[in-house]
């Protein structure tokens, strides 16, 4: 929203260009002049474009104008998705149904339109066997390759193997 808007008393100027409420141009005017017509309307004079020269201000219900401007801003705020990261942690030596469990997660977020940091962590002597942790993530991506497709593939961060997952295209 544009709040460096001028408006009536604010503008600076001694001529400015006036345009109606009608959008029709009327020309170069004196400020007093155009404050003199934007009041016998009951409207307010509005500088739209401070930095032409003249400037150019329109005859308007400021008020009005506000408000529809916040209106606009809230429907395109409704129309847009933010993207979340959702993580999903597993140990290298999970069992068959927690996987199962875990999957079934990863698929809510994924149907969701969410990415999914898939974790396996590793604890002690298990950083020796990072396959294991591989295994997992294979699993992972067959379980979920109908509808999941690997955005960054996994790689080793500290005691963690990390990999992302984002809806298939």
């Amino acid at each position: 929203m544009k709040d460096e808007l001028r408006v009536n008393d604010q503008i600076r100027t001694h001529t400015v260009r006036l345009v109606d409420s009608d959008s029709e141009q009327i020309g170069i005017v004196d400020l007093d002049e155009a404050l003199e017509r934007a009041d016998d309307r009951g409207m307010d004079l509005v500088e739209v474009a401070p930095n032409a020269d003249p400037p150019v201000c329109k005859i308007m219900d400021y008020g009005k104008y506000l408000y529809e401007q916040k209106k606009k801003e809230k429907e395109a705020k409704k129309k847009q998705h933010t993207i979340e990261v959702k993580e999903v942690r597993f140990r290298p030596q999970i069992e068959e149904h927690d996987l199962q469990t875990k999957v079934g997660h990863i698929r809510k977020f994924i149907g969701n339109h969410n990415k999914v940091k898939v974790t396996v962590f590793f604890r002690g002597r298990e950083m020796d066997h990072k396959e294991f942790g591989d295994e997992v993530l294979d699993r992972v991506i067959e379980e979920t390759e109908d509808i999941a497709e690997v955005d960054r593939q996994r790689q080793m961060e500290g005691n963690q193997m990390v990999m992302f997952l984002t809806k298939k295209s």
